[in-house]
């Protein structure tokens, strides 16, 4: 038992997931902390119109960075002792990232109050999408250098800059919240990630390849296709659950109420507060490693090895969270949401067939299957927005979460059966 024990505690996958839980219980604090303020400041209406730019700036900030960070990590990853690659990778990275950049963010500019009445259902915030206009090529730059410090495999200090974004972050985020409430509110969700950035460069500055010279070569066309791939799969992401959020949103606000849309927002922000301990490492150690396998044989060890260190603390963490709920939702909201405990059981159940997808799910991203990614995300988008409007009908804002549950049901099951060579045919 003890040998078992040690051995698990030395598998790669649990140091990095210790490492980065690190990051994600700062991060988790600090968005326990922004959320019960501006609970307490703007009530559920106001989280609701939180929510609907949170998942527009989703989408922008992928368009912004050209859909192209998980590219950068997988051949960085793949080619990090090869200086030449590197350069190549690193100066196309940095040509897309700044053109794509500017597009968005002059289209953002133009069509601002367009987007205020789209987006917030009221033309009076048009002054919040001309602010996000002029700093979004910030975001997309402090992404492309994390997902560089991500490839090189600097789990250590990829931490460390997360833990001070998320501080300085929140910091900025409360002043802006505190002197300007929800108007304050609005405009750090689009403008924290310039202060970001410099927390970034500095922190980065004595990384071997923060150097102008890796960044000065041509646009290579080769590389430039390899990124494309993965420009689109994270755009149809982007374009999938978002916007399937952002429509579901809406039409809880126009038919039933913004308050009951607050609820299911506050649900969202709770599962993404849990999530990330569990996608922080996705992200840091799971899809560079499958970046790095060829074999089945070592693919799928892989997998299952992840699958015995997450599902049990998942299955526990969740339990915990459920019987918790009544203190979860006073420690992080106000009265006013105790009706979203209906909300709990559905939205945890849904999360975990999430993960459990997800796990074989990314090799869809590692090996660059884009065929395969984009059918999937449009089909099983299409097919949650569909279930989320018949739910509602009868259950209001609960069938939301309940069409979540049937929805990565059968998203599982799919992954299961693409990967089913992988998976269960042994050589």
């Amino acid at each position: 038992m003890a040998v078992l024990w040690k051995k698990f505690l030395n598998a790669d996958i649990v140091k990095v997931f210790s490492l980065t839980s690190v990051s994600t219980l700062v991060r988790m604090l600090t968005g326990f902390i922004s959320v019960k303020i501006v609970s307490v400041i703007i009530g559920p209406s106001g989280i609701a119109l939180l929510g609907q730019l949170n998942s527009f700036s989703t989408i922008v900030m992928s368009l912004a960075t050209g859909g192209i960070n998980n590219g950068v990590t997988k051949y960085v990853a793949e080619d990090r002792e090869d200086l030449p690659k590197i350069r190549q990778y690193l100066s196309t990275s940095l040509k897309i990232t700044l053109f794509c950049s500017f597009i968005v963010g002059l289209s953002m500019i133009v069509l601002n109050g367009f987007l205020s009445t789209i987006i917030m259902k009221s033309d009076q915030y048009g002054y919040v999408f001309v602010v996000f206009g002029v700093t979004v090529f910030l975001y997309a730059l402090n992404n492309l250098l994390l997902s560089v410090l991500n490839g090189f495999k600097k789990f250590r200090i990829y931490v460390k800059v997360n833990i001070a974004n998320s501080i300085i972050g929140l910091v900025f985020y409360l002043l802006l919240v505190y002197f300007w409430e929800l108007d304050g509110a609005l405009i750090s969700v689009v403008t924290y990630q310039s202060i970001m950035l410099l927390i970034s460069l500095w922190m980065l500055r004595k990384e071997f390849w923060m150097n102008i010279q890796y960044f000065k070569s041509k646009l290579d066309r080769v590389v430039t296709k390899k990124f494309v791939h993965y420009t689109l799969m994270t755009f149809v992401t982007m374009a999938t659950l978002p916007v399937s959020q952002l429509i579901l949103r809406g039409y809880v606000i126009s038919n039933i109420s913004a308050v009951e849309a607050g609820w299911w927002e506050a649900m969202n922000r709770i599962s993404q507060m849990y999530l990330m301990v569990v996608t922080s490492s996705f992200g840091v150690y799971y899809l560079p490693r499958l970046s790095e396998l060829k074999e089945n044989h070592e693919i799928r060890h892989e997998i299952f090895k992840a699958y015995k260190v997450i599902l049990p603390l998942l299955f526990i963490g969740f339990a915990v969270i459920y019987l918790l709920r009544l203190f979860v939702i006073k420690i992080l909201f106000t009265p006013d949401f105790y009706p979203m405990q209906q909300l709990f059981i559905w939205q945890l159940a849904g999360d975990l067939f999430k993960i459990a997808s997800w796990l074989v799910a990314y090799l869809m991203v590692a090996k660059s299957m884009t065929k395969a990614f984009v059918i999937t995300e449009f089909l099983f988008s299409a097919l949650f927005v569909g279930l989320a409007f018949l739910f509602i009908h009868f259950n209001g804002v609960v069938g939301i979460t309940q069409a979540h549950v049937i929805n990565y049901m059968l998203y599982t099951v799919t992954m299961f059966v693409i990967f089913r060579k992988i998976m269960f045919v042994r050589q």
